[in-house]
């Protein structure tokens, strides 16, 4: 290391004990699901492909000053905006800072920008840009005026300080600051009910040893045997930001799938995963499919309103039997998917449990995600603001496809994500017309077998 380097360094660390002695910042062990990213993922914690990213379409006179200011409102209430990740002698530390100064930028869009294609590159670009993770801020917005106003703001978070609830926690509270803001003062948002780093002190002391070792020896028996749907590789290996591929299940068949669920005392999830499970099981001649799915985390009234990353991952396996029909297998599903849930177990100490570490650039349990995504993604529409929330798939590149399900009207958003170093556009095609043909036919008959589709 070189004189300046060094020099540096020792700066860096006298600052930090001048902090922490003053009250300015403090030091707090990483959150169960903040570990999963450290201890139990393929991806490198600091790659941009653990970046959540969205959009957010602002229609309405507002000035860069107001902005500004409603943000950093809302920077004082949500403490993951005031976090970064610092490397501990055996872990990662969260480093909390008391006070903060939000990030904003400005970019007026040029004609030729303000295409839609052209606006994807720029927005794909902020993205992209990697974070400091000791330095921190972990997010970053960026306002992007298309004309008088006409904004696109685009937001981006770390994994590490967000989940997809999160998304719509930001638009709510910038919204709720903006408005504050202009009824005249200075006034501040409320504090949240409980913190995220509070709450994450709570998860560490119910999951003590003994009942970790509980649920361990459910998930033991439950994926004994499991094996992924295809091998990894070196030639596979891919920290990057997945593919998107994004396709629709018109309003009439969604209409017939919810009819389904009810017709077979499912719920939609489950009918929607059934199917899904037949289709990979068509798409890669094997019987034995294990995806993983997402969980909100925030069973609790007192942290919806709080930023952080709360969500966790539970795999779900399935072994697909051709000659039974929709109807009893879909029932099956779900009783299998209520034993998974009421078994949950924070994934790193899942992975902990297993043995199972991740080859590089390879998730350790299940190579495929599947997710029905019913967190709030407002909308608000006043008579001089418009703010409407355009997600950008909040799945990062742990995992090699990924099928997200989101509501889209009458109809459904399906988003694929992919590994291009795996699967060309070609196959993702055949992917999505075979998901397709699947949900049409058990509609059609509750009885249909997997061979006869």
């Amino acid at each position: 290391m070189s004189q300046p380097a060094i020099s540096m360094a020792m700066d860096n660390r006298a600052r930090l004990k001048q902090w922490l002695a003053s009250g300015e910042a403090r030091l707090q062990p990483l959150t169960l699901p903040q570990r999963e990213l450290w201890e139990a993922s393929p991806v490198p914690a600091a790659a941009v492909a653990n970046h959540i990213c969205a959009f957010i379409e602002v229609r309405g006179s507002i000035s860069a000053k107001d902005c500004e200011a409603a943000l950093q409102r809302v920077v004082d209430r949500q403490e993951v905006l005031r976090l970064s990740i610092l490397p501990g002698k055996t872990q990662p530390v969260q480093l909390v800072r008391s006070t903060g100064t939000s990030a904003m930028g400005y970019q007026e869009l040029s004609p030729a920008q303000r295409h839609p294609e052209a606006l994807e590159e720029v927005m794909r670009d902020i993205f992209h840009e990697p974070f400091d993770m000791v330095g921190g801020p972990l997010y970053r917005v960026k306002m992007l005026q298309r004309g008088p106003g006409d904004f696109v703001m685009v937001f981006v978070t770390h994994h590490a300080i967000a989940d997809g609830w999160t998304l719509g926690l930001f638009v709510e509270n910038l919204v709720a600051a903006y408005l504050l803001g202009k009824g005249g003062g200075n006034p501040a948002l409320p504090p949240v009910p409980l913190s995220y780093t509070a709450w994450g002190a709570a998860e560490r002391v119910y999951w003590q040893p003994a009942l970790v070792e509980e649920r361990a020896g459910f998930w033991k028996s439950r994926l004994d045997g499991s094996q992924h749907l295809w091998e990894a590789s070196a030639e596979t290996h891919f920290t990057g930001p997945l593919q998107r591929h994004v396709s629709e299940v018109p309003g009439d068949l969604t209409t017939a799938l919810r009819a389904l669920a009810r017709s077979t005392g499912t719920t939609f999830f489950n009918t929607l995963l059934t199917a899904f499970q037949w289709t990979l099981s068509k798409w890669t001649g094997k019987d034995d499919i294990t995806v993983g799915t997402p969980v909100a985390n925030r069973t609790k009234q007192n942290v919806k309103e709080t930023m952080g990353s709360f969500a966790g991952n539970i795999p779900l396996r399935g072994q697909v039997d051709h000659d039974k029909p929709f109807a009893s297998t879909v029932r099956e599903v779900q009783d299998a998917t209520v034993d998974a849930f009421a078994n949950a177990l924070p994934f790193a100490e899942l992975i902990h449990a297993l043995g199972d570490h991740p080859a590089p650039g390879h998730h350790p349990v299940y190579s495929v995600r599947f997710a029905l995504q019913n967190h709030p993604i407002p909308d608000v529409v006043l008579p001089t603001l418009s703010v409407k929330l355009r997600m950008r798939s909040t799945g990062t590149a742990r995992f090699d496809l990924g099928c997200e399900v989101t509501e889209e009207g009458a109809g459904l958003e399906v988003v694929w994500l992919f590994r291009q170093t795996l699967f060309d556009q070609p196959e993702i095609d055949t992917l999505e017309r075979l998901f397709l043909t699947v949900l049409t036919k058990v509609c059609d008959s509750p009885e249909s077998r997997n061979r006869m589709i």
